[in-house]
């Protein structure tokens, strides 16, 4: 009888790679999804790669990239803003920009900073539901720049 092999976790967060980019630029042809975070072009991707404050992340299930999570530091909050989550649209509802989210929450880079906050423009409903649904309260509307500001619970 052979030794039962290891799988890689079925589900998994790591760094957005050069590789994840054209599965995650073909999202974007979604009117949604483009409404809210694009457009989406070679110089994001040349932005992401090089940015040594911010990280953005792949989220993947079974090793297939289902989202993708950003984060900026905010010195004068002394925090981690979440700058964008996206999931794949033939996905979407089925909770993944929570699990991403989550994992991140977790994640080891974020360790240096000890709040979480996101900002929300007032044209996306979805995502104030949605950070709403993990707990996360809005501390600030802001009318000049027409946004929300929620901050995540403290562990």
């Amino acid at each position: 009888m052979s030794e039962p092999t290891h799988a890689a976790p079925e589900e998994r967060l790591r760094l957005f790679e050069a590789a994840d980019f054209p599965a995650y630029r073909a999202w974007y042809a979604d009117a949604e999804l483009d409404a809210h975070l694009g457009p989406m072009d070679e110089d994001w991707l040349t932005f992401v790669l090089a940015d040594k404050d911010g990280r953005q992340f792949s989220y993947l299930a079974q090793e297939k990239l289902v989202a993708v999570i950003g984060v900026a530091p905010d010195p004068d909050l002394d925090a981690w803003v979440v700058t964008d989550i996206a999931v794949d649209p033939a996905l979407r509802g089925l909770g993944w920009a929570g699990r991403a989210l989550t994992s991140l929450m977790r994640h080891e880079a974020l360790g240096a900073r000890p709040r979480r906050l996101a900002y929300v423009m007032s044209d996306n409903p979805g995502a104030r539901r949605f950070f709403t649904a993990q707990g996360w309260r809005c501390i600030t509307e802001t009318k000049a720049d027409d946004m929300a500001l929620f901050e995540a619970p403290r562990p």
